[in-house]
């Protein structure tokens, strides 16, 4: 695989101008963006978005996102967003676009009603297409540079940790030449974005929670972001919502077993899994004591502190399981994370990565 960087005797704009005419030629990149890193392929070419799936190991029902640039210009305000919008997306609603100017560039994907030359391999074979405009400098420049839609799934193995560094995209795909990688260091957000299905119109519906949460969108922008189970009783049923990356039960899992437990309830979470061998990593709030000596004599523990504050938590979610998931322990348990619309995106990875998480996770999809 080849790899380049942004810092050394390569200038970061030759970098970028490789990897554009990279895209172009059909190939896969994978860039920075302020969530994770993405693994990049040309929109509108069939064949290169297919290696993006054989690549992952991905469903080809699975939706992508795509990213597109944002125009350089000064006030956000003044961007014709429709037009920009235009090859892809039609019928965009008044609230799109207050969204739009509110979090764009930035951590937040709307799905619209798709242009009818957006690729079914895109789009699942659905009628809608998820879009976003990342705020990573790199993702930006990359993206201007190669003037047109790039989908970006997590530059990962499909249903695995995602990646937050350069380094982690060179272990996922170490055997693959042809994925050229941007390093532009460690991602700051560290969880996917939020993902708003603005198709219908007529209400925002929340289909992925990530930092951008449905109360910082009321408060910058006046417009309400429902729950899937907040629309049930209207005209809009959760089943015919549209599918979205990230939105299986199992994903973002490590190969060690990963397990929550409640507050104080460390010895709990021990005893429900008696097959656990002895080396168990416990993740710690940093604002709390040490657990100190639980009275489990067979069971070695370590603590990690992990971050209070719900943002840095995020930012830091994917090192610390990546990092656990190599020392070889047996069993890796996080806390709870508290109630609150803040810790919902944290809240949603972690309970998809437990459920996916262990050797054997594959045969969960079944299930």
């Amino acid at each position: 695989m080849s790899g380049a960087t942004s810092g050394g005797s390569t200038p970061q704009s030759l970098v970028i101008n490789e990897a554009a005419q990279a895209l172009r030629d059909g190939r896969l990149v994978a860039f920075p963006t302020e969530t994770v890193y993405g693994l990049g392929a040309d929109a509108r070419n069939p064949q290169a978005i297919q290696k993006v799936f054989t690549t992952k190991g991905r469903p080809s029902n699975h939706p992508l996102i795509v990213h597109i640039a944002s125009p350089g210009q000064i006030d956000q305000a003044q961007i014709d967003w429709v037009s920009v919008l235009a090859p892809w997306a039609r019928d965009i609603s008044e609230d799109a676009l207050k969204l739009i100017q509110a979090f764009w560039p930035g951590p937040l994907t709307l799905v619209f009603k798709k242009d009818k030359r957006v690729l079914s391999e895109i789009t699942g074979g659905q009628d809608t297409v998820a879009i976003r405009s990342p705020a990573h400098p790199i993702a930006q420049e990359l993206l201007q540079q190669f003037q047109g839609g790039v989908v970006a799934p997590s530059a990962n193995r499909f249903g695995k940790v995602s990646p937050t560094s350069a380094a982690d995209v060179r272990s996922e795909f170490e055997d693959n030449a042809d994925v050229l990688v941007i390093d532009g260091g460690d991602c700051e957000v560290g969880i996917e974005s939020t993902i708003v299905d603005v198709s219908n119109g007529d209400r925002a519906i929340l289909l992925r929670p990530g930092v951008i949460t449905p109360k910082e969108i009321l408060a910058k922008t006046g417009v309400q972001v429902y729950s899937p189970g907040e629309v049930a009783d209207t005209n809009v049923h959760p089943e015919s919502l549209p599918r979205v990356s990230g939105s299986l039960k199992a994903h973002y899992a490590p190969t060690t077993p990963l397990r929550l437990y409640a507050p104080g309830r460390v010895l709990d979470a021990l005893t429900e899994f008696p097959d656990t061998k002895s080396r168990v990593a416990v993740a710690v709030w940093d604002s709390e004591s040490s657990l100190g000596d639980d009275g489990h004599p067979s069971v070695q523990l370590e603590e990690v502190e992990v971050p209070s504050d719900s943002n840095a938590f995020a930012s830091r979610l994917y090192r610390t399981l990546r990092d656990l998931d190599e020392q070889g322990w047996d069993l890796i348990l996080f806390p709870e994370p508290p109630a609150g619309e803040e810790w919902d995106g944290v809240r949603d990875r972690l309970q998809r990565a437990c459920f996916g998480s262990g050797p054997s996770f594959r045969s969960h999809d079944s299930n």
